[in-house]
């Protein structure tokens, strides 16, 4: 077998190797299966201060972005000597994003998620309503009272199948606890009920900002832990959050 890195981001756990590579879907599965993770990501050179990062999920589906996957690209890219320590950018197939890690403290590496789009449409089940939104790849959110009740199982792999979404979505479940402070439950299209994903927490502050619900900055916790979210100048979903090695 190749050899890879395992890491995770708030609980979001990856086999990352370094490329040029390009797993068969059977591969990825392969992997994922025997190392027990989300997912599989590659981190390619291009310059000294650009590197590509490609991801897939547990299934074998290549995803357009992985927001927690996105700092362990940033901290592998850094360890590896791929680039310097400090501000660098990283190659998605959402775009072209900022990261910045000094290579000192892992639990304080910041990336650019991606620009949120939420859409004027919903849908609605079991009296439930489902935001559109998208941060270069799908999510569907909603709001609930408590999130211990939540019907993530049922539920969530209703709305990820649903028609309205040709490549499936992801699904989040989301309690407000204060203006600066929600917590939520994700299941994530391709693996299920995960501990974080960090592109749908992006997505979740930014519906919840349009719905009056939050401010920035919004601490976001997951089963896996905590992040910081904001949206800079640009208009970028900026997150705060760990990215460590595993065993």
């Amino acid at each position: 077998m190749k050899s890879f890195t395992k890491m995770e981001g708030l609980g979001n756990s990856f086999v990352v190797f370094q490329g040029p590579y390009t797993p068969s879907p059977k591969q990825v599965v392969a992997y994922c299966v025997a190392s027990d993770v989300d997912g599989l990501l590659v981190v390619t050179s291009i310059n000294d201060k650009l590197v590509e990062m490609k991801y897939w999920n547990h299934d074998g589906s290549v995803a357009e972005m992985c927001g927690n996957g996105l700092r362990c690209v940033t901290r592998f890219a850094v360890d590896n000597k791929l680039v310097a320590p400090g501000n660098f950018n990283v190659k998605t197939d959402a775009g072209i994003l900022a990261v910045i890690w000094g290579g000192e403290d892992p639990n304080v590496i910041e990336v650019q998620v991606g620009k949120v789009k939420v859409s004027q449409a919903s849908i609605s089940r079991q009296n439930l309503d489902f935001a559109i939104a998208a941060v270069g790849n799908p999510h569907a959110v909603t709001f609930v009272e408590d999130i211990t009740f939540a019907p993530v199982r049922t539920l969530g792999p209703e709305i990820e199948n649903d028609a309205y979404f040709p490549n499936k979505t992801n699904v989040e479940f989301v309690q407000i606890i204060s203006p600066r402070q929600i917590t939520m439950r994700i299941w994530e299209r391709g693996v299920g009920e995960t501990k974080a994903c960090g592109t749908g927490m992006v997505a979740s502050a930014t519906v919840g900002f349009k719905k009056g619900f939050t401010e920035y900055p919004v601490e976001v916790t997951v089963p896996g832990g905590r992040a910081k979210i904001w949206v800079d100048e640009a208009g970028y979903s900026r997150m705060v959050a760990p990215a460590l090695l595993l065993k």
